[in-house]
């Protein structure tokens, strides 16, 4: 890992991961980071109105806008290296990372995932879907994972897991109001391991140096 990790924060929806991220650089508890550009999807995320009330470039970048494939993910590199971004944050990102991006930043591309893979999780497994799941099949425990991005969904090397129980009357909201509460701990806590240089990736497995 770099001396000082430059964040770029993918997101598409309301940005509470991206929030508690920047709230540990912002108090101290996660150092040698910055976020330095937040990218949606979405015009309309409120991960970009978090970016702008902090003055973060906050850039709304969509396929649609683009002629192709190519086009558009040479865009995003363009974006990183204008912003001198060195480390990726997925927070809520629901579009698939290119190839190309994933191997230009070998395991320096993080997401958080809600439920403890690899159960529940490849496509289509997002939001509200993963909690439906999980209660369909009388799951006892469910909870978030932090993982290393590669080319598959939701397939990476795992850095950190936490559970919470699944409780007999359980809706699909109210579990997924439990998972992010443990979110808004873990991935705060996972780049903070980050940027301490204690998180190790070798032969597709994650080793935490104490």
């Amino acid at each position: 890992m770099p001396d000082q990790l430059n964040i770029a924060v993918f997101a598409s929806g309301k940005g509470s991961n991206f929030h508690g991220i920047l709230q540990g650089i912002q108090t101290g508890t996660i150092r040698n980071a910055q976020i330095v550009v937040v990218i949606s999807n979405n015009a309309n995320a409120g991960a970009l109105v978090i970016a702008r009330e902090n003055n973060i470039p906050a850039i709304y970048m969509n396929r649609t806008d683009f002629p192709d494939d190519a086009e558009f993910n040479a865009a995003i590199v363009t974006t990183l290296e204008n912003h001198h971004a060195n480390f990726i944050v997925l927070a809520g990102y629901v579009k698939l990372i290119d190839v190309s991006i994933v191997r230009a930043f070998r395991n320096g591309i993080v997401n958080i995932h809600p439920a403890l893979l690899p159960k529940f999780g490849g496509p289509g497994m997002y939001g509200r879907r993963v909690h439906e799941a999980v209660i369909a099949q009388h799951e006892k425990i469910s909870g978030a994972t932090v993982h290393i991005v590669d080319e598959k969904y939701d397939h990476g090397p795992i850095v950190l897991q936490k559970t919470v129980p699944v409780i007999s009357d359980d809706t699909p909201e109210s579990l997924a109001a439990r998972v992010l509460q443990i979110e808004h701990e873990l991935y705060p806590e996972a780049i903070r391991l980050f940027t301490e240089g204690k998180i190790v990736v070798q032969d597709q497995q994650v080793t935490i140096q104490q």
